[in-house]
């Protein structure tokens, strides 16, 4: 199998879920914004791309300060939940994601999820894709115990690896990722990974992944020496 001198051949696939294979990041902007609305503040891209992929009450507490909402954090993240208890279970997966995630498990390649979420809110989104989420080999969570630090520190992504059965070395490992504390996060586990920004972000935020692709869709996994699409 030829692999692309610039890309290196992995063995193991690990998945961020926000934004990535569950289009939930929309979710979130609709219920930051709907606090927002009572303060005429806007939840920009801005501020939105600098939170994505942080835990929870690490996220509320940026938003509450690069916004000055009259709130704490613990406050902010409260009524945010109250939202997202409502809206969390209509979350779809992403284009393209079945379609790679059945090809990847048709061909034996071990893959994972790490994700910032939490047990609660993770039950929240997958409650329609439970059947989905249980192909995976594992899943790391934003409160698992062994996850010291969260994104854009290395910790799920190295937890993840050292999941697998048997565990597997980082660099044998790509990463999907849409965010850019996901990104840094992989990179600093000495993985290579794929970012599918959404449309708004800026694009100098998007320039440290090692491959940047609009959609799933346009995933091509022989250039990482995985097995192509038939």
């Amino acid at each position: 199998m030829s692999v692309s001198s610039f890309y290196k051949s992995v063995s193991h696939v690990i998945f961020d879920m926000d934004g990535l294979l569950l289009d939930t990041e929309r979710l979130y902007t609709v219920s930051f914004q709907e606090i927002c609305d009572r303060f005429g503040k806007q939840y920009t891209w801005d501020v939105k791309s600098s939170v994505m992929g942080k835990n929870a009450l690490a996220a509320a507490q940026t938003i509450r300060d690069k916004l000055e909402l009259p709130m704490t954090a613990q406050e902010l993240l409260h009524e945010t939940r109250m939202i997202q208890e409502r809206i969390f279970p209509s979350a779809k997966l992403m284009p393209g994601v079945e379609k790679l995630v059945q090809h990847l498990q048709k061909h034996n390649i071990p893959t994972a999820v790490a994700t910032s979420s939490a047990g609660v809110t993770f039950n929240l989104k997958t409650s329609q894709h439970k059947e989905f989420f249980s192909r995976f080999d594992h899943i790391v969570l934003g409160d698992d115990p062994e996850v010291k630090s969260s994104k854009p520190q290395p910790d799920s992504f190295l937890v993840c690896a050292s999941r697998f059965k048997p565990p597997v070395s980082p660099e044998k490992c790509l990463v999907f990722e849409d965010a850019p504390n996901g990104v840094k996060a992989a990179l600093a586990a000495g993985m290579q990974v794929v970012m599918i920004p959404d449309d708004n972000l800026d694009p100098s935020l998007t320039q440290e992944a090692t491959l940047r692709l609009r959609s799933m869709e346009e995933f091509e996994p022989q250039l990482f020496g995985l097995p192509a699409y038939s």
